[in-house]
Order: C-alpha cells, then structure tokens, then sequence
C-alpha cells in the first residue's frame, strides 16, 4: 500500500451520500409528508426508524472490517443508497404509503452504514494523527452539507420539477458521483485479517477491547451514549416550520442548502478547534452552545425571521459538535479494525439522536413547539452534568493511581 495520505476534503466528498439520503428524509420528504396531513409525531417515528440501524450498526461492522476490500463495500453501498433516494422520493406522501417508505427508509439506511465503516476506515489510515481533528471536521461537513444538499436541494427541486421523482432521481445521481473520489484515496492494509474469517473475527474482538479498556476508550463511549450535541431538534425542522408560518422556499433555504453550508462550515471551524484543545472538553462545549441556541429559539417569537435565523445558528453548531465527536473518537479508537471500533463509537452516539428525536417528537405533541425546544436543552443539560461528574471521577482515579503507597 501505498503511504501517500488523502487530502481531508476528499473524505468529505466520499461521505456526501451519507448525509444526502437523511436530509431528503428528514426536510423533503418530511415536508411533503406534512403537507399531506401526516402528523409531526408519525413523522418524526419514520426519521427515527431510518436512525435505528445506525444505532446498531456495531453489530455487523465486523463484516466490513473482515471481508472484500473498503472500496468494494463503498460502491456496493452506494448503489443502494442511491436507489433508495430515489423510491423515497417517488412514493407518493401519502398515509397508504407509509408501511412501504418504512422499509425503504431502513433498507437504504443499512446500506448507508457499510458507505460510512468504508470512508471511515479509509479516514483512520489516511489521515496523519496531528490532523485527527482537521479530517474529522471535513468529514462530517461532507457529511452534513450532504444533508443539505438533500434536503435543501431536494425539497427546491420536488417543489420546481412537474413530479416529485425527478427530484429524487437527480440527488440519487448525485450520491453515485460521489464515489469517483475514491481514485485519489489509497486502499488501507488488512493488518486484522489472518486467512480465517473466526480468526479475523477474534482479531477485530482483541482490537475493540484493547480500545473499550483504556481510560481514553472508555471516556469516549460514555460521552457519545450522552443526550449532550445531538442536534436531533435538526430532524424535524421541517415538520415543524409551520408553527413559524415559514414557507417552503424559507424551509429550503434554513434547513436545506443553507444548513448544508453553515453546519459543513461549523465543521471546518470544529474541527480546527479540536486539534488546539482537549478534544472531548471541545465537545462537551459545542453540546452546550447548542442547549442555549435551543432555548433562544423557543423565547424568541414564532415567525419566519426567526425560524430562518435561530435553525442556522443550530446547524453552524450541529456542525461543530459532529466535528468534536469525529476528532475524538479518531483519537480514541488508532488504527487496526477501523470501521468496527468508529461503528461502536458512531452507533452510540446515534443511540442519543434517535431517542431524543423521539423525545422531541412527543414533547412538540404535549407542549408545543417551544416545549420540544425547552426539552431537549434540559437533557442537554442533564448530558453536561453526567460529562462533568464522569471527568472529575477520572481525575481523582489518576491521582489516586499517582499517590505514592
């Protein structure tokens, strides 16, 4: 192999189709759904189902680390992330279509997660350590401005094109064009991999606990199961527009392409940030300034202005905190089975925005919008206590491995 390193941006292009297939969900689909009278709570259950196999893709991570080649899995994926873009937006939003766009919506979000454990084991051995923080932050900007570009995009072309599947079929193009980045990132060694598939196997099972058993490992776990960063709120942006009287072109504007820009921004500045401080205090920080943005939505008055300001401010932070958790879960997890231990780390740290997408959906239902809004930065401010209390239980644990006998 070769021992060239990729640029940073190419892996924020290899992971556009990651973001684009959530973000035509969650804002395009989403607001059609709404417009059809589809409730924000049923709504709010479909993005949280095409969340759940990434709450649990640990499980079948192993099969990326111990078969075919990190390319292979890409393209494989990525043809049917593609197609399935494209059925999701050619359903017709309607309820009678609901149970089908379900199982659309989970197939293509397993697919998606064998894309992201190829780019991120391709991110883990392409990337020098000193720039953990720098990658990260180009990484998940391709992965959030994908979910712009979705989203965004997706939602101006289905309101400009005669038939809602033309829009779904040009953004699903657009995720197949994605993999051409790969000529400029060298395939990464198999290092794991002894000629057995259970040998892998318990290869790959040594590697994740030597990770899960460090002190830095462990931290890192903790932190991403914290309900602190998620940036679920971001899912139902568009379900819940009209409680701003926001148009679609406002809709589009804030929680698509605009969101895309800003949150791939924030990402950039992120990942910046965390290569000059302790990476999980830097997080810990972005989930904080993400609970206040919250609450300054909610006390602000309902009305398109706001709508369009307060949900940039959220993805310009959303992109910051995903820059944080990239950075210091690449710190954590070094090299050998990549895509396994990042997928432990990555399922994890899904667990936080499926539940509080959840969390929020029933809350919008029982108290309104600034009720959601009020209840997620209250469990933000639950996960910064937890984060707190578990660091000040590491520091006396070194200083009482550092107290003489």
């Amino acid at each position: 192999m070769s021992s060239r390193k990729a640029h940073p941006v190419v892996f924020g292009i290899l992971i556009i189709p990651f973001g684009v297939l959530g973000g035509y969900l969650s804002v395009a689909v989403g607001y059609m759904l709404q417009h059809a009278g589809i409730s924000v709570e049923t709504i709010a259950g479909l993005v949280a189902a095409g969340l759940v196999p990434h709450t649990w893709k640990f499980l079948w991570a192993p099969i990326a680390d111990t078969t075919l080649t990190r390319k292979a899995w890409y393209w494989i994926s990525a043809v049917v992330v593609a197609l399935g873009v494209f059925a999701t937006g050619a359903l017709p939003a309607t309820a009678a279509s609901l149970p089908l766009l379900g199982i659309v919506i989970l197939v293509s979000n397993i697919a998606s997660t064998f894309m992201g454990m190829a780019a991120e084991s391709l991110l883990a051995y392409g990337t020098d350590e000193h720039e953990k923080g720098r990658a990260g932050g180009w990484y998940q900007a391709g992965n959030l401005g994908g979910n712009g570009i979705g989203g965004g995009a997706g939602l101006f072309l289905a309101q400009a094109l005669p038939h809602p599947w033309m829009a779904s079929a040009i953004v699903g193009a657009v995720c197949l064009a994605c993999g051409l980045a790969l000529h400029f990132v060298p395939e990464p060694p198999a290092t794991h991999r002894t000629g057995g598939v259970l040998a892998d196997l318990k290869n790959v099972g040594k590697d994740l606990w030597g990770v899960a058993k460090s002190q830095r490992g462990f931290v890192a776990l903790i932190l991403c199961f914290l309900p602190l960063g998620s940036g679920a709120a971001s899912g139902l942006w568009s379900a819940v527009a009209s409680d701003w009287r926001a148009s679609a072109n406002a809709v589009a504007l804030a929680t698509g392409i605009g969101s895309g820009v800003l949150s791939a921004a924030g990402c950039v500045a992120g990942g910046w940030i965390c290569d000059r401080m302790d990476r999980r205090y830097a997080y810990a920080s972005f989930g904080v300034l993400q609970a206040l943005c919250a609450v300054g939505m909610a006390l602000a008055p309902h009305n398109q202005t706001n709508y369009v300001l307060w949900t940039s401010l959220y993805a310009f932070i959303t992109g910051l905190t995903y820059a944080g958790f990239t950075a210091f879960v690449l710190e954590a997890m070094g090299l050998g089975a990549a895509a396994t231990k990042y997928n432990v780390f990555a399922s994890l740290s899904n667990m936080p925005i499926w539940y509080m997408t959840q969390i929020d959906g029933w809350a919008h239902t029982r108290f309104g919008p600034s009720g959601m809004l009020f209840t997620e930065a209250c469990f933000g401010a639950l996960g910064l206590l937890l984060f707190l209390s578990l660091m000040t239980l590491v520091r006396r644990r070194k200083a009482w491995a550092a107290a003489p006998a």
